[in-house]
């Protein structure tokens, strides 16, 4: 019998991709996007969020943001871009 040859890459690419369709598993399984809440407060927004997905760790940022690029399931963005009242010196 002959003995099984196979690199080193192939095998980190296999167990990526093997991680990486498992993560997708899971995400694809819940709600990924609440465009309901688009014009609400904030807080109205968590509520839905929360309810929907209790585990969120909801990070809220001004509209053009930078963002990581890291693929966080239970991470979600709110952005905000709305000044709700008026700015005073002091």
């Amino acid at each position: 019998m002959g003995t099984l040859n196979i690199s080193l890459p192939f095998l980190l690419l296999l167990l990526i991709m093997s991680s990486l369709s498992e993560a997708m598993g899971e995400y694809a399984g819940g709600k990924s996007s609440w465009p309901e809440v688009v014009g609400k407060s904030v807080e109205e927004a968590k509520k839905v969020i929360l309810k929907d997905k209790p585990d969120a760790d909801i990070v809220v940022l001004p509209v053009g943001s930078p963002v990581t690029r890291d693929l966080r399931l239970n991470r979600v963005h709110i952005f905000v871009d709305t000044v709700a009242k008026t700015p005073r010196v002091g």
